[in-house]
């Protein structure tokens, strides 16, 4: 069964390079020892005449203003960061200081190189709709230049029927700023219990600490220990530790009259500084208000590591290191409320094998219970999950991906059993979708792949990335699919 179920839609969403955000740029980043050309940089722009100077500003931002959120803001943001280059800092006037700014600016684009990996969610906003109609918010991971991942949205209406509109995409994009945040003292503990940190530096933190504690207690904790903890030799590199594993959660949010399309969350800890990569959204309802819930990678160029965030109106973003040996390695994707009273997620903690780990009281993920393990001959190198399990009367829905021949990446899927989901009841004898056609060429050819989908009137909703190309949507009748399905314990 290939291919016969899925029922692939015309819209497609493709990389748009004219999607930019502006980063920070030192040029030569200070590779001189004793002039550098940050500080040469700042001398030239200081040394123009005022009327040059604000000709150049006023073109900078008519030439670049209409593609951003308040350029000039940023221009001084820029300066404030390097302006410590700047031998005549105080004497330099605030459009000198703005054009600093801009030099030390350039515009990045988020998805020249690739768009890919979708989930999809119900919209925080249903209304304007008609009939058979749901607005949903798709999250992409956009791939610029140095393959740098960050996470963008896109908003469409599912139906009546099989419609898709994907609203336009333009204006200017935002990158989240960073909030404070509440801290959490479990995660920290589990932290500096996966690096076998535990001494009296770390004791005597961790006693100080409230359940929930923000950066200035945090500081004001490390300040107070005493000297003679300090003394000691692990001393200093354990303050290093505590601060490095402390970081790891943040909080961001953006201007309330963005919209969700413009939103960028973009790399903003040591772990992510090389992406954000595939997160699997999922809105989570357990008898309370329901919230926005994702797992991502965090890279940094030489290791991998699962985040979580959550959001009550995917504006408002917390983001937290995920610890444990459940959640070791790439994939993880959370239920959708509650088993039993336990939190779920499927994950691939050994690298090829489809597993079902549980949330501790410590909150560790725990060691993963085997579900699903390469066998057909299309998922032979591995197999993992689509997203978040999706419930149905039947069971829990899972997509899964499999990698067979020359890397080629196909969709199947599983059925777990509704109350006791480390069983698998049922499986399809197949593919449900593989990389035919266009979909095989691409920045990474032969991969189709989704990060979750939902079910809408009947129909199942399946975004996925086309060899890391471009996004495309597909759909599928639920009760076929469940009626094509096998029982697994016959199997």
């Amino acid at each position: 069964m290939t291919d016969v179920l899925a029922v692939r839609q015309d819209v497609t969403l493709t990389p748009d390079p004219r999607r930019v955000v502006v980063k920070l740029f030192v040029p030569g980043e200070d590779a001189a020892v004793v002039r550098t050309r940050a500080g040469a940089l700042i001398e030239r722009v200081a040394g123009l005449d005022e009327k040059e100077t604000d000709r150049l500003l006023r073109d900078t931002l008519d030439r670049f203003g209409t593609r951003h959120r308040d350029l000039a803001a940023t221009f001084q943001h820029h300066y404030d960061l390097v302006r410590h280059r700047a031998a005549r800092a105080p004497d330099l006037s605030p459009a000198s200081r703005l054009l600093v700014g801009a030099y030390f600016s350039h515009e990045y684009a988020v998805e020249a190189a690739a768009l890919c990996n979708p989930s999809m969610v119900a919209h925080p906003d249903q209304s304007r709709l008609g009939a058979g109609q749901l607005r949903v918010a798709v999250s992409l991971r956009q791939i610029g230049e140095g393959h740098l991942s960050s996470i963008g949205f896109a908003s469409a209406v599912l139906g009546p029927g099989r419609q898709l509109t994907v609203t336009d995409r333009g204006g200017p994009l935002v990158v989240g700023q960073r909030t404070g945040v509440r801290h959490r003292r479990d995660l920290l503990v589990a932290g500096l219990a996966e690096k076998d940190c535990d001494n009296e530096v770390t004791a005597t933190v961790l006693d100080a600490l409230p359940d929930r504690y923000d950066e200035a207690t945090f500081e004001r904790v490390l300040g107070g220990l005493p000297p003679d903890l300090l003394s000691r030799s692990t001393g200093l590199d354990t303050l290093e530790h505590l601060r490095r594993t402390n970081v790891g959660s943040y909080a961001t949010a953006f201007p309330a009259e963005s919209v969700l399309h413009e939103r960028v969350l973009w790399p903003a800890t040591p772990a992510e500084s090389n992406g954000m990569e595939d997160a699997r959204f999922v809105r989570f309802t357990d008898g309370s208000e329901p919230v926005y819930r994702a797992t991502y990678t965090a890279y940094d160029g030489r290791s991998i590591a699962t985040r979580a965030l959550v959001s009550p109106d995917l504006c408002h973003f917390e983001m937290t290191p995920m610890r444990g040996p459940g959640v070791r390695n790439k994939g993880v994707a959370l239920f959708p409320r509650t088993v039993g009273g336990r939190h779920l997620a499927l994950c691939r903690a050994d690298g090829e094998t489809i597993g079902l780990t549980v949330l501790d009281t410590a909150n560790r993920w725990q060691p993963p219970v085997p579900l699903h393990a390469p066998r057909d001959s299309w998922e032979l190198i591995q197999v993992g999950n689509c997203g978040s399990p999706i419930e149905t009367e039947a069971g829990w829905l899972v997509l899964t991906h499999g990698v067979g021949p020359m890397r080629r990446y196909a969709i199947g899927a599983l059925l777990l059993d509704l109350h006791r989901p480390e069983r698998v009841v049922a499986r399809l004898p197949g593919v449900l979708l593989s990389p035919e056609g266009s979909d095989r060429d691409g920045y990474v050819p032969n991969v189709v792949y989704s990060c979750g989908g939902l079910v809408h009137d009947g129909e199942l909703w399946l975004p996925y990335g086309a060899s890391d190309a471009r996004v495309g949507f597909a759909t599928v009748p639920m009760a076929a699919l469940l009626a094509a399905m096998v029982d697994a314990r016959r199997d």
